[in-house]
């Protein structure tokens, strides 16, 4: 990879870029916690913001690697073995450190110890881990999941799992037998009696269930317009997790349209948005959510503009979103996402990411994106086509018309006048997304000035303007649009 392929990376779960060597303790974080999670690089001898190469002296290369080769050693713990190399083009000189996906998880900072030297990776930063994230790396290293773990609170015979059995009994036609359950890993054996799993609980319809697992729910909701603040709907699915999924499908169905149009002598049902897709990601939301994160539940938000789901747990470091035709599989939950094959609710093969992606050709209209949040993983399925009705522009109108008085103040209405280039780059981009390159040509500009790369970031951070490839800001094929406040507020200047 050369430096130019480098630079067109956005900072993120498995790449971070430094100017210089980080302070020592900065540095061991950051390698602990690419190895408690899935691994990652980190180039020394590229700044940021804005990014770009300011490359290392190149008789100091040698020195530097020493230096951190040394600082790995004596400070983390259990030994971390990186690869390091130099890259030099055009006589910029960098640091690769490659840090691999540690197999005797979890890693920490031996000055600070396990719960307190621990560090895992959210997004670009580093984040100290809680005893449950701890936990959860050693169950990674003894190679078990939580759903696997027996809960000796009381003994299978006395847990309430009929309705489980039903459900069994209904979908795959045989009977949920002590054998079946013993086969499916959902009892152990323990001092001569048989315990539930997690995942028996999870199954269940037992008061122990909503003791244990309170969170391991799914909150729908339906708003008004494009923001929380309005309900017209809301539901909460606190049912085993067994049923979690169709409830929530059907509570999607329920708040968005259906349409019909004549195709030659025949009438065509349409959804407005592809509804298969949407039950897939439902079913891997519940599927493979982290139920060791206390306190988090599935959440399912509809808005005027999208369709959004979101769930406890990162994504698995094996899965890649971008290349969702490869039909990729890998489970969090080595229980129950068999069984809930068992029960024809998802397919073992990794067929789920495929189908998601050859419905959205079916609706080139919509736009799937997807982001880590915190320790969460959301979809988003967002319509391109929306426009705001008149009632929902007039508040809108009237909120930026505060905002122009109060937070933004001078500084704007300064700034966003007719002539300016920032009203300018707005005006570019009023019918259709432009990248950095387009808009500078539609300003009769040469090439990409350092005065435009601030004008973009400054409408950026001010929410006028947008990225279209959002979790990769330095993407060859990025491009920019007007965001909703951005359309607004043109229509403001222009009065």
């Amino acid at each position: 990879m050369n430096i130019k392929e480098i630079l067109n990376q956005s900072e993120g779960r498995r790449l971070e870029f430094k100017a210089e060597l980080p302070e020592h303790s900065d540095l061991a974080k950051t390698v602990v916690a690419f190895a408690n999670d899935a691994g990652g690089d980190l180039y020394i001898g590229v700044a940021d913001d804005p990014r770009e190469v300011v490359g290392l002296d190149e008789d100091k290369l040698v020195t530097i690697e020493e230096k951190i080769s040394n600082i790995i050693f004596d400070r983390c713990y259990p030994a971390i073995l990186p690869e390091i190399k130099f890259i030099s083009e055009e006589n910029k000189h960098l640091i690769q450190v490659t840090v691999f996906r540690g197999s005797t998880p979890p890693y920490y900072l031996k000055e600070k110890g396990k719960l307190q030297g621990t560090f895992i990776r959210v997004g670009s930063a580093n984040r100290l881990a809680d005893e449950a994230i701890i936990s959860e790396l050693e169950r990674r290293r003894r190679n078990i999941s939580f759903d696997s773990e027996v809960i000796p609170d009381k003994p299978v015979n006395d847990l309430n799992i009929d309705g489980f059995k039903a459900i069994f009994k209904e979908k795959t036609g045989e009977e949920l037998s002590d054998q079946a359950l013993r086969k499916l890993d959902l009892v152990k054996d323990m001092q001569g009696a048989e315990y539930p799993t997690n995942a028996l609980i999870l199954f269940s319809d037992d008061p122990l269930r909503n003791s244990l697992f309170h969170y391991a729910k799914v909150e729908c909701a339906r708003f008004k317009g494009v923001s929380i603040d309005d309900f017209i709907d809301q539901k909460s699915i606190t049912t085993n997790i067994a049923t979690q999924a169709e409830e929530a499908y059907n509570f999607v169905l329920r708040h968005i349209n259906k349409g019909a149009s004549v195709e030659g002598v025949y009438t065509v049902s349409r959804w407005e948005y592809p509804v298969k897709a949407i039950r897939e990601a439902i079913r891997n939301a519940v599927v493979h959510r982290d139920y060791s994160l206390t306190g988090k539940d599935v959440k399912i938000a509809i808005y005027d503009d999208m369709v959004e789901i979101t769930s406890p747990g990162l994504l698995p470091p094996s899965i890649d979103y971008a290349a969702m035709e490869s039909r990729q599989s890998d489970a969090r939950n080595k229980v129950i996402a068999p069984v809930f094959k068992r029960l024809g609710i998802i397919d073992q093969w990794g067929n789920g990411l495929k189908l998601i992606a050859d419905e959205m050709k079916e609706y080139p209209n919509i736009e799937l994106r997807w982001r880590e949040v915190g320790l969460s993983f959301q979809v988003q399925f967002v319509r391109l086509d929306y426009v705001l009705n008149a009632e929902r522009i007039k508040d809108i109108q009237q909120e930026l018309q505060q905002e122009l008085q109060q937070e933004l103040q001078q500084e704007l209405q300064q700034e966003l006048q007719k002539a300016t280039l920032y009203s300018e780059v707005l005006r570019c981009i009023v019918s259709n997304a432009l990248s950095r390159q387009d808009i500078s040509l539609a300003l009769g500009q040469k090439k990409v000035s350092g005065q435009l790369n601030k004008v973009i970031q400054k409408l950026i951070a001010n929410n006028l303007i947008e990225r279209t490839i959002p979790e990769k800001p330095n993407h060859p094929a990025q491009k920019f649009r007007l965001t909703e406040r951005g359309q607004l507020f043109l229509g403001l200047l222009a009065k």
